[in-house]
């Protein structure tokens, strides 16, 4: 009787029950037969997974895979706006910083590609801000540096927002985080 009790009953592959062989569903397309079952019983298929908790996102170990050339140097390809590519040599520490702030990946230990041309840069900060101004709000149509060039702020997708002409322009080479404050601070 053991034989029969065997192909009568089945073990879930998710809860580990063992359910008798019609709570699993039959196995659709060319690998069903007559006495061909899914793995998973009909009360498993239909409890839906838990959703996930979004992450964030993982801190780029790949700048740890660069490795200086005797100068110091890395070199650095990329695409100009008209398709054209282009190299240049540039420092180790910049090279890092490019590959954390999310602006350029690791192609070999001596070398980095730029993610963006110009213009696809321009194009990616405005549809990722929605083209709203990230100081008051209104409709965004110029890029603004979030720690300014002038101050050692660099050209990368962490370091940009979207901005108004506006902003822009009264923000000119303030932190944002001061330009938040004097613009929240009566006169």
């Amino acid at each position: 009787m053991t034989g029969a009790y065997c192909s009568l009953y089945k073990s879930c592959k998710r809860c580990g029950q063992s359910k008798y062989y019609r709570q699993f569903p039959p196995r659709g397309g060319r690998k069903g037969s007559g006495a061909s079952r899914k793995s998973v019983c009909r009360k498993c298929e239909r409890r839906k997974p838990a959703a996930q908790v979004p992450q964030a996102p993982p801190i780029p170990r790949a700048a740890k895979l660069l490795r200086q050339d005797r100068q110091g140097m890395i070199r650095m390809k990329g695409k100009s706006n008209n398709g054209r590519p282009w190299m240049q040599e540039i420092e180790w520490s910049l090279a890092v910083l490019l590959v954390e702030e999310q602006a350029a990946v690791v192609v070999t230990p001596y070398m980095i590609r730029r993610l963006y041309s110009n213009d696809d840069f321009r194009t990616m900060i405005m549809t990722r801000d929605r083209y709203t101004c990230r100081y008051c709000g209104g409709y965004g149509d110029t890029i603004d540096h979030i720690v300014p060039k002038s101050k050692g702020g660099h050209t990368t997708p962490v370091n940009c927002v979207c901005s108004c002409y506006a902003c822009n322009q009264s923000k000119a080479d303030q932190d944002a985080a001061g330009f938040m404050e004097k613009q929240r601070s009566p006169v």
